[in-house]
């Protein structure tokens, strides 16, 4: 589940080769993967081109040039730049390629416009995950060229013109259907759009050893994983036979006023529904009765301003809560979030908390920071592209996903979940997890609210923020696609069920 960025994937392919695996092996062993890859596609016989680039990504595509031509099929093969500059692993592939009888053209304005237009598959091997800058010339028309063809694509690696550390396409990127990368997927496989440019995603095993992880991170803090089970798995357990509900926690969801309750209710639902043992609307007066007519076993309690929330929060048996979920924004939610943070309970912000605190990142990080006691570190804020640009300004908006992500967990000292169709969440210390599994259809109102639940629901069993809020994220994602097409927030705490079973009959 490991993901790797363009220097950390280097440093292991360095590692392997002075553990003895010549990187001439590496290379014939990815671009033989390429040239299975491209058989699927092609079926049993076609014409292929292949597009490679002066780098070992363009060696990669001589081997599968080589193999494809030796197992029948028409190959065309254009470089990008002179042959004489090849150096390395591609200069060997190069010259193994021309031994089995195979030459190249050079890529220019005239060899694009005399391209075969018959083509079964198009290799793209022109640049891999290391790009940093935009592609322009020659290869940037070549890239246009081929997304108007109606051609497939197979991208080595990831498709040119893909950041593979943001997912960034820089000028023009190759439309994949389907991509071949090796050892471990990069950050840019998963965050859009790359995810999206990339199309179907194959991990080619080449010879790398897993060990070489070890040195290549050191240690778990700055790691990024593909948000999965394997990560997260094992702190997230059924009930036990002998347990009971009070050994689950017990989680509060604040209520907005009479007229905003909703929310809060999804919410609630959504954390017992997770294995919350118990769970407790905390409402204004005006609002009880609307949320007690609406809930069963969910508890309905009435508080009446900070004071009385914090009243309501000093039973140390209440160690979860969530607040934002139609809470309305100013300054009476911006005071009703620093109770819920001066206690000894993990606390979860979302929505209107958080935009209540625009401009006031320094506040809240100073209240995060000021926790004492077995809980400190579980705070977990879940905003939205806008909200996150609210709390910690719009200068926090160009970078990538990731690293805002990542940023904005630092700056405030709180996981942070990014949301949206690539959500990713971001620890103090550096983790992050990219989630891939959200269907379309979760956009839609009142998902949020279900998502901040089910994590809630996950910090009251006692699991620490960071896993709370993956595990949230992928069983919400889950949730999602049981639900299917058309789905309403309302649809998602049933289909967490289905979501939970299927997961515990994978740790049972």
């Amino acid at each position: 589940m490991e993901l790797l960025t363009s220097a950390e994937m280097g440093r292991a392919d360095a590692l392997a080769i002075a553990g003895g695996v010549p990187g001439i092996d590496l290379m014939r062993r990815a671009g033989l993967a390429v040239a299975d890859a491209c058989s699927r596609m092609a079926g049993h016989s076609g014409q292929v081109l292949v597009l490679a680039g002066p780098g070992n990504n363009g060696g990669d595509g001589f081997v599968a040039a080589k193999v494809l031509r030796q197992r029948g099929y028409r190959v065309e093969v254009l470089l990008l730049g002179d042959p004489g500059r090849l150096s390395g692993d591609a200069a060997l592939a190069f010259s193994e390629m021309h031994a089995a009888g195979l030459t190249a053209g050079i890529l220019s304005q005239d060899t694009l416009d005399h391209v075969p237009g018959q083509a079964s598959v198009v290799i793209d091997a022109l640049f891999g995950a290391g790009l940093s800058r935009p592609i322009d010339g020659v290869a940037g028309e070549a890239i246009d060229r081929v997304n108007g063809w109606g051609v497939p694509v197979l991208a080595v690696d990831l498709p040119s013109g893909v950041n593979g550390a943001s997912g960034e396409a820089m000028g023009p990127a190759i439309r994949a259907s389907r991509t071949v990368t090796f050892f471990r997927l990069k950050p840019g496989h998963l965050l859009l759009p790359g995810r999206l440019l990339a199309g179907r995603v194959e991990i080619a095993d080449i010879g790398i050893p897993a060990s070489v992880l070890d040195e290549v991170h050191g240690s778990e803090q700055g790691k990024t994983w593909r948000n999965h089970p394997e990560i997260w798995g094992t702190g997230l357990q059924p009930p036990r036979l002998d347990g009971h509900k009070y050994a689950r926690g017990h989680a509060v969801v604040v209520s907005g006023p009479a007229l905003s309750t909703g929310a809060a209710r999804l919410a609630a639902g959504a954390a017992l529904r997770a294995g919350a043992g118990l769970v407790t609307v905390a409402t204004p007066p005006s609002a009880a009765l609307v949320n007690a007519s609406h809930l069963t076993a969910v508890m309905v309690r009435s508080f009446r301003g900070n004071e009385g929330l914090a009243e309501m929060l000093a039973d140390r048996r209440l160690n979860a809560v969530a607040l934002g979920p139609g809470a309305g924004v100013g300054d009476e939610t911006r005071a009703l979030a620093l109770t819920c943070l001066s206690g000894e309970r993990a606390v979860l912000l979302d929505a209107d908390a958080i935009t209540s605190f625009s401009g006031r990142a320094d506040e809240l990080a100073g209240a995060i920071s000021g926790r004492s006691g077995a809980r400190a570190g579980d705070v977990v804020l879940t905003p939205h592209d806008g909200e996150f640009a609210r709390l910690f300004g719009e200068s926090a908006v160009g970078a990538s996903r990731l690293a805002r992500a990542r940023a904005g967990a630092q700056a405030s000292g709180a996981v942070v979940v990014l949301k949206g169709a690539d959500t990713v969440v971001a620890a103090p210390d550096g983790r992050a997890a990219i989630n891939d599994n959200a269907p379309a259809w979760l956009a839609t109102a009142g998902s949020g609210d279900v998502l901040s639940g089910i994590v809630t629901g996950l910090l009251a069993q006692g699991l620490d923020g960071f896993d709370a809020a993956c595990a949230g994220v992928w069983l919400h994602g889950r949730a999602g696609a049981l639900a299917g097409p058309a789905l309403t927030a309302e649809d998602l705490e049933p289909a967490l069920r289905q979501a939970l079973a299927e997961f515990f009959s994978r740790v049972g």
